[in-house]
């Protein structure tokens, strides 16, 4: 009866708190977020004519040196046949414009009510605004929600963000109507959004199969962790269990452990022995699936806007905050180089893509005679390229690595639908006003885009190293013709 009489008095003073009462109450309680700003550098200006004449020279160089090659060989309809074929990147992507011009990507992943939603509201001081994330101890995110920059506070449904060439989701389209409802971008104006995109993913439920979905929910995590610069894996001291969907989300992480950071979130609701043996669980569930000579980073802490809980390592959480801050404004200072290194890299890949291919139609008109049945010839070459030692010519070439070699089986589904005898070799690509597409790729890779990447590491003004596509003039040569 005390307990009843109790609970009623205090009910009663809580009625009685005024408006005023009651937002003191709330700011008493809410952190302090000034370090926030001062370690992402957001009141800082940036030098944006710097940063947009050297995107306007990478823009040149792929739309010249590297483009040209993807369309001639139909770089775009190659597939791959397993997550591992190229880390980092779908095989067969093409490069877009969109995604050229893109802010960095950071991807939030990881098990349901973790607060993956609520750490994204708390590194943009969304708490309590009309338009925060929605959050909550049940399953809240069912859709994939892309938090980016914009004019005015506004939703984005699906199929507009798809359909919009300028941006960089339009791939996104394969993956079919139910997925793009799904998916819902949101723009507001905010420094950090001028920087970085945050997207954030549906939680991972152990006990639902992948068909309830209604899409290939693994599919289009991949996609995403493709384009990602940044991918924070979230868990909780409540949920440290590892099941399938878990498991497989880890497989398609493999080959990107440079960008993954583990957060150890809601840190402060343990005291500071459970928070160690939690730790310790949380290695020993992950080990089998990491399997890499150095595991990722891990960040202890609460990330949410409410201060923390007494008695607990403060201290140490904030710190482990401020070093993931360092480690989100690293990949924002360095997201220029970083899109450099991708073009170069997505470069190489079109190159050998290319020696591939001509190296199969090389193979089929040495092959072909006036008897011969052109399909029955092809079928043979495109069923045991090793006889023919179409892969071992490749490796003959300068800076083809044998672990940059795609998979052989891509190749047979590539002309399953693409004709062999639709392609030109090598040797008949060359024009005498736009150079040889060989040549013109090998300078990208070799001399453009070092060249650009140096500059800015050195703050000198971006130029080419070498002249134009036409050769400075001169009649480009052709070292692959016979004479």
């Amino acid at each position: 009866m005390k307990a009843i009489v109790s609970i009623c008095c205090m009910l009663s003073l809580l009625l009685l708190i005024t408006a005023d009462e009651e937002e003191d109450v709330l700011s008493s309680i809410v952190r302090d977020r000034s370090h926030i700003e001062e370690t992402l550098r957001l009141a800082a200006e940036e030098n944006s004519g710097d940063y947009a004449a050297a995107l306007q020279k990478l823009m040149k160089i792929y739309h010249s040196s590297i483009k040209p090659m993807e369309q001639a060989y139909k770089y775009n309809e190659l597939r791959q046949h397993e997550i591992s074929a190229y880390p980092g990147r779908t095989l067969g992507d093409s490069a877009t414009d969109g995604e050229i011009t893109s802010k960095p990507m950071v991807l939030f992943l990881g098990p349901w009510s973790v607060g993956k939603s609520s750490m994204i509201n708390y590194l943009l001081g969304l708490q309590d605004l009309p338009y925060q994330l929605y959050t909550g101890a049940e399953p809240t995110t069912s859709e994939f929600t892309v938090i980016m920059h914009g004019e005015k506070i506004r939703s984005v449904e699906g199929i507009v963000m798809a359909a919009d060439s300028s941006r960089s989701f339009s791939p996104l389209e394969k993956f079919g109507q139910n997925f793009l409802e799904k998916l819902i971008g949101i723009e507001m104006p905010h420094k950090l959004l001028e920087r970085v995109t945050f997207v954030d993913t549906p939680g991972i439920i152990e006990n639902r199969k992948q068909q309830e979905r209604g899409y290939p929910f693994n599919d289009v995590c991949q996609w995403f962790i493709d384009r990602a610069d940044l991918i924070f894996v979230v868990f909780d001291p409540t949920k440290l269990d590892v099941g399938l969907e878990l498991e497989m989300l880890f497989r398609q992480l493999k080959g990107r452990e440079s960008q993954i950071r583990i957060i150890l979130n809601k840190a402060d609701n343990l005291a500071t022995q459970d928070l160690m043996r939690v730790y310790g669980a949380l290695f020993w569930s992950l080990a089998p699936l990491i399997n890499v000579t150095e595991p990722p980073r891990v960040y202890v802490s609460s990330f949410w806007p409410y201060d923390y809980a007494p008695d607990t390592s403060r201290e140490l959480f904030k710190r482990e905050e401020i070093s993931l801050l360092e480690d989100l404004n690293q990949v924002i200072e360095n997201r220029l180089e970083n899109k450099i290194a991708f073009i170069r890299q997505h470069g190489i890949r079109v190159r050998i893509h290319g020696l591939l291919v001509d190296r199969y139609v090389q193979t089929f008109k040495e092959r072909m005679s006036f008897f011969s049945d052109p399909d029955l010839v092809f079928k043979e070459i495109v069923d045991d390229p090793d006889k023919f030692f179409i892969f071992k010519s490749i490796l003959a070439k300068t800076n083809v690595s044998k672990f940059d070699l795609p998979n052989r089986d891509a190749y047979r589904d590539f002309f399953g639908v693409n004709a062999v005898t639709n392609f030109k070799p090598l040797t008949a690509q060359c024009s005498y006003m736009g150079g040889c597409l060989l040549e013109k790729i090998e300078r990208a890779i070799t001399a453009d885009l070092p060249a650009l990447l140096s500059s800015l590491t050195s703050g000198k003004n971006p130029i080419f190293s070498s002249c134009e596509a036409t050769g400075c003039g001169e009649k480009p040569k052709n070292r692959y013709r016979r004479n």
